[in-house]
């Protein structure tokens, strides 16, 4: 490369000499030799990783709790969900029962459906039934 700030260039003389291209055939990678070169190189000893284990299992077990809470509390939100659907359905279908009660209880609608049977409405009022105590 020439450089653009020198006032005088001096030619470079052109280097004709061939550089040997060694291509390096690879090996298939397996997960194995990654390993041994992870331990074996000195990022992580088999002293430390040993050492390590027990946190390690500590945090995959608080893994597996953290999952397990978060489906439960999942679970029990769909089943608040589907109770209090429930609880709505339910009010609704006592309003409509008692609403049916109420009109079904009035005199009109009473009478209506003894009348079927022979039984009429008073038109006097009822008497009243006195019985002495000699003759009880």
């Amino acid at each position: 490369m020439n450089n653009r700030f020198r006032e005088h260039i001096d030619e470079e003389p052109e280097e004709d000499e061939e550089l040997d291209i060694r291509i390096k055939k690879k090996e298939p990678a397996s997960e194995n030799q990654f390993f041994k070169k992870l331990f074996t190189e000195g990022v992580v000893s088999k002293e430390a990783a040993t050492e390590m284990l027990p946190f390690l299992i500590f945090l995959s077990v608080l893994g597996m709790l953290y999952i397990a809470n978060s489906h439960m509390a999942i679970k029990n939100i769909r089943n608040i969900d589907q109770l209090s659907k429930e609880v709505k359905e339910m009010s609704w279908e006592y309003k409509s029962l008692k609403a049916d009660l109420m009109f079904k209880s009035k005199l009109t609608e009473v009478a209506k459906k003894v009348d079927t049977l022979g039984i009429k409405e008073l038109t006097e009022p009822p008497k009243k039934i006195v019985i002495s105590s000699n003759e009880y």
